[in-house]
């Protein structure tokens, strides 16, 4: 969506973790549905869509040249357009606002501006008529809140200095007085998308081009907080904004600020494009929207209409099944607070608004759960959507709970553990490492797996110079009591020999380990998965992946990975059910070099090529 690719242009042993905090506006409540809501649809339509192109920087990279990039206007009828329909669905899916283009950087205008040399789709696409303002009407008779999409460059404007990539109007420094013009025509646009259709945010894109001087953006801010003065901004006005949008890639480690928003396609476009069929699963998608729950954010999930005006049916699809979970997991969705970002549990986790409820998502079958070093005792626990009793003991630290198989959701389950305050934790320094003989004479042979697996993702590896790489114990003695766990050992030893520490916290929903050459990833499965385990900020190209153990080879997808960008996409990769072990599967993800990790703060697109 951004882009800055041509040169003429201008980076104690006792822990509570539910706490609040709050950024600094000039009225901090402003923010509370906007935090609350978690879902958000943003709708990109424009004249792009009737051959299918990129939207504006089709002709701003010279992939097609302005006019022929113009002449799509003739295409865009909108004569299926039925806003109410696109309404009902944003409804559905269960997000609580929507934002649409209501000028991308073409400059194409959805509604009837009257700026002085303003291209709009009354007066000169075919559809005639102003296409912003049904859908807004719409969406204000229900509670869905709005917003509004503004690109501040116009590079079809005859005032703004840039056109494409490799030409310029004029510079501005040269000519003040034509760049002001521009940046009154492009105020007098916002007054008027104000007046008309008082939204509730406004989504800016574009700044990267000027500075905040250049765009008068404290004027600009003014002018919008004199219609509104709770408006909602987004952090593309030079950072005068509300909240932080990254976009595309999902954070690896948790934004800074208290609040942000990660905008996010279902394929790998924005507008429609017919021969993208790069399509996430809803699986996927629902796993991206716990992705940003859990580390207090929002999903600004985007569609792409026709020219017509009708909607793709994957999407739809997607939207469907989104609104399918949402009302089933509502309480784990909307008003809660990030959850646990540390060793405490791998899982994805939040926390209701009073932090008196810890909700950990599932995306995998299992028996049980269980949380260690709970120092807090438990009022209650539920599987949200089931309404059975569970079964948990609390005893030492230790809640321990037996999950239903019959229960579990086809994407991601959700357990809700009550207290009567905000849970507290012991710290992991307080814990002491895993002792091999005990381990070894571990009645519970599920017991005995995963603290092996959560001590060699901690770097404790309990068996170094005790087994062989094909799994013969070196000493006589080191004999596990049952043969199940003497089994899984040797199947496995290939990574229990040599483990050496996982990766940090938030790239992988589970333990890991790595090979004395950190060129092999171990993954450690637990239960069977819902859908592809996922991988966030692998910088590494993958040879091959594997099952450990039995040598199956495992395919893999990987989204999101923009080929002129740093950010490394999301690694998706498929387990047949049928080679799942019972007790823990290791999948080893062969790298082309030592390890390398992305966990940079993750921000707007500023290039496109």
């Amino acid at each position: 969506m951004k882009i800055k690719s041509f040169a003429f242009l201008m980076p104690l042993f006792c822990v509570s973790f539910f706490a609040a905090s709050a950024q600094q506006h000039s009225n901090p409540s402003k923010m509370t549905w906007f935090e609350d809501a978690k879902l958000g649809i943003f709708i990109h339509w424009g004249i792009y869509a009737v051959d299918g192109v990129s939207e504006s920087w089709a002709f701003f990279n010279n992939y097609m040249s302005h006019g022929r990039y113009l002449k799509q206007l003739d295409g865009f009828t909108a004569k299926n357009y039925r806003p109410e329909e696109w309404v009902d669905l944003i409804k559905t899916s269960g997000a609580k606002y929507a934002v649409i283009t209501a000028k991308h950087h073409d400059g194409i205008a959805l509604w009837d501006s009257q700026a002085p040399e303003a291209l709009t789709t009354k007066r000169h696409a075919a559809a005639k008529r102003d296409v912003l303002r049904p859908f807004i009407e719409k969406l204000k008779e229900t509670d869905l809140k709005t917003g509004i999409y503004f690109s501040l460059p116009d590079w079809s404007h005859p005032y703004y200095d840039v056109n494409t990539r490799i030409k310029k109007r004029f510079d501005v420094a040269a000519d003040p007085k034509r760049w002001s013009r521009y940046v009154h025509y492009y105020q007098q646009q916002l007054d008027e998308l104000s007046k008309a259709y008082r939204p509730d945010l406004l989504w800016f894109d574009g700044d990267w081009e000027h500075s905040s001087e250049e765009w008068d953006a404290p004027g600009t801010l003014s002018l919008l907080r004199k219609h509104n003065p709770d408006i909602i901004i987004n952090s593309r006005l030079n950072n005068h904004g509300d909240y932080e949008t990254p976009e595309q890639g999902v954070p690896v480690v948790k934004p800074a600020s208290t609040h942000w928003e990660l905008c996010y396609t279902m394929n790998d476009s924005w507008g429609y494009q017919p021969f993208d069929h790069h399509y996430k699963t809803p699986n996927m998608i629902v796993r991206t929207l716990i992705d940003c729950i859990a580390m207090g954010g929002n999903l600004l999930l985007d569609i792409g209409p026709k020219a017509d005006g009708s909607l793709p049916e994957q999407q739809v699809a997607i939207l469907r099944e989104l609104g399918r979970w949402t009302k089933k997991h509502a309480e784990a969705v909307y008003g809660t607070r990030a959850g646990l970002y540390n060793s405490h549990l791998r899982e994805k986790n939040s926390f209701s608004h009073d932090g008196k409820t810890l909700y950990i998502y599932l995306d995998s079958e299992r028996a049980r759960y269980r949380l260690g070093r709970l120092l807090t005792p438990v009022k209650n626990v539920r599987l949200i959507g089931h309404e059975a009793k569970l079964k948990y003991s609390y005893n030492g630290g230790l809640l321990d709970i037996t999950l239903p198989p019959a229960a579990f959701d086809n994407v991601a389950s959700v357990l809700a553990i009550e207290f009567d305050g905000s849970p507290q934790f012991a710290s992991a320094d307080s814990v002491a490492p895993y002792s091999i003989q005990a381990l070894l004479k571990e009645p519970a042979v599920q017991d005995a797996v995963e603290k092996i697996a959560a001590s060699s993702d901690a770097g404790d590896n309990i068996f170094a110079d005790k087994l062989t790489e094909d799994g013969i114990f070196l000493s006589p003695e080191l004999n596990p009591a049952q043969a199940e766990l003497k089994q899984w050992i040797e199947k496995h030893a290939e990574v229990l020999a040599f483990a050496n520490a996982g990766m940090p916290k938030g790239h992988y929903a589970g333990y890991s380990a790595l090979s004395k050459d950190r060129k092999t990833l171990y993954l450690f499965v637990e239960g069977q998965p819902s859908g592809p385990i996922a991988l966030k900020g692998l910088n590494n190209d993958i040879a091959r992946i594997r099952i450990v153990g039995e040598g199956s080879m495992l395919n893999h997808q990987v989204f999101n990975k923009l080929y002129w960008s740093a950010v490394p996409g999301m690694v998706y990769i498929d387990i047949p059910k049928e080679r799942l072990d019972k007790k823990m599967t290791v999948i080893a993800v062969l790298l082309d070099k030592p390890i390398d990790l992305y966990r940079e703060n993750i921000g707007a697109i500023e290039s496109n090529l």
